[in-house]
């Protein structure tokens, strides 16, 4: 039997036609009034029940959670908030909600915590927010793959399994097939991993950028979108051990035609969102603006969520070099008044999160990039500048997310990387093939990673990583 979308028949004009929908019940009221709600919309269609006529037997089934098929006449809604409702003539049960038992009251209009809904990831979904969440989610995946195809980028699949550590900080997945109570050991009493089963060491990957880098040294211009791993014992409301990453990689592109593709990029699928996601985000700034009004007026949001993604949207991102940075952060009343956790003294520091959200959200009061990082607390690749001590990286910085972009200009002399190896300590046999790019045809080329997670964070209003993606990874967590 043909079906209709909650969201189409909720934009469908009344004529008393018969239409059939399949969904979940969101509440029943005085034995009459049904709401159902299919995923496709934030909104709920009414169906309302002859309740006299109906079977008490099927009247009893029909309880909050319970999936239904419904038919019967759309017409013009009796009542106030919808355009349109369905007089009901048959109801098929699906599948019966058991009211016994306690996880049942997710689905219930019940307000919860976020923490509570964490414990229950496999039926959070079916709560307005989580659905709200979810659907910007999946648009803004549609928009990064229709941005990149529109113009002209290659969709590149990096390899989940790597023998490679693309960020040099060691926090990696292994992956191996040996028997952890009784591994084979060479004669020093190590681990042999030439009887595991890729013959060496291997791990999840941290990033598809190395590999990204040699296709678009063919190709041109590729980009890969997948999940990435990092081991990192992070507990906090910005780190996961699983999320998705985007990584477009250009050949011929130096540091500024990096920094343009990067703004052009989020900004295009921002705007996408705003466009395609209108009920969605209303609804996700309604309740950011509630949760807010409990909170202290200083750490209220300047901005509405859909007021703060038009601004990203529509205005330039402020183009900063690190060396003006830290001035203004050593020259800030946060760091002179000593209320910066990390205090900045001198050039060379690693800024931390408190800092860069100083930089957008009271310095600048706009996203930024900050460019020209020093080299030491910067990866290997990233191109030497002529001053010897700084690198083309950027970072750009979004308000309450802090750093969503992190990417630069690769290096491209071979003698240079080599160098810079042999400092850090990273065997060139190991990369002997990255090492091989700059030997055949070595140009300049520049990309970047966009924590995709932290994009989702940004354009839904929501504070902590793990509500964006369907089932979090985090330490000590791998439910469901």
């Amino acid at each position: 039997m043909h079906s209709t979308s909650v969201k189409e028949l909720l934009s469908t004009p009344p004529a008393s036609q018969e239409v059939t929908v399949n969904g979940w019940v969101k509440t029943f009221r005085s034995n009459r009034f049904i709401n159902i709600n299919d995923g496709s919309i934030i909104h709920n269609i009414q169906c309302v029940v002859d309740f006299e006529s109906l079977d008490q037997h099927l009247l009893k089934q029909i309880t909050v959670g319970a999936a239904l098929r419904v038919t019967g006449k759309l017409v013009e809604s009796q009542g106030s908030g919808q355009a349109v409702e369905i007089q009901v003539t048959d109801i098929f049960v699906h599948g019966l909600a058991d009211t016994e038992d306690v996880k049942l009251t997710v689905l219930s209009p019940k307000k919860h915590s976020l923490e509570f809904l964490r414990e229950q990831a496999h039926l959070r979904v079916r709560t307005n927010t989580f659905g709200a969440i979810m659907r910007v989610r999946s648009a803004l995946s549609f928009a990064i793959h229709q941005y990149f195809q529109q113009n002209g980028f290659y969709y590149f699949h990096a390899p989940i399994v790597t023998g490679s550590d693309a960020e040099g900080a060691g926090e990696m997945f292994r992956v191996t097939t040996l028997d952890p109570k009784k591994p084979p050991l060479t004669e020093e009493g190590d681990v042999n991993y030439k009887d595991d089963f890729f013959g060496k060491e291997t791990n999840l990957t941290v990033s598809g950028q190395l590999e990204a880098e040699a296709y678009a040294m063919a190709l041109g211009k590729v980009y890969t979108f997948g999940p990435t791993f990092r081991a990192e014992n992070s507990n906090t409301s910005r780190h996961l051990a699983e999320f998705w990453m985007i990584e477009p990689e250009v050949a011929f592109n130096d540091l500024d035609d990096n920094m343009d593709l990067a703004e052009d990029f989020i900004k295009n699928v921002i705007s996408y969102v705003l466009e395609n996601c209108k009920e969605d985000l209303q609804f996700l700034e309604k309740r950011l603006l509630d949760e807010e009004k409990t909170k202290p007026q200083i750490e209220r949001s300047e901005m509405a969520l859909i007021e703060k993604l038009e601004f990203v949207s529509q205005n330039t991102f402020k183009r900063v070099s690190y060396t003006e940075a830290i001035d203004i952060l050593r020259n800030s009343k946060p760091n002179k008044k000593k209320k910066f956790k990390y205090l900045i003294n001198e050039w060379g520091a690693d800024l931390q999160s408190e800092h860069e959200r100083y930089l957008v959200e009271k310095h600048f009061k706009c996203p930024v990039i900050l460019f020209d990082y020093p080299a030491k607390i910067k990866a290997f690749y990233m191109r030497l500048n002529e001053d010897g001590k700084t690198v083309r990286a950027m970072d750009i910085l979004f308000p309450g997310i802090g750093e969503i972009v992190g990417g630069s200009q690769r290096e491209e002399r071979l003698d240079v990387l080599k160098e810079k190896m042999e400092t850090l300590g990273i065997p060139e046999e190991e990369l002997w093939w990255y090492l091989d790019l700059r030997k055949f045809g070595t140009a300049e080329h520049s990309g970047f990673g966009l924590g995709f997670e932290r994009l989702v964070l940004f354009a839904t209003g929501m504070g902590n990583i793990r509500d964006v993606i369907p089932f979090p990874r985090t330490p000590q967590n791998a439910e469901f």
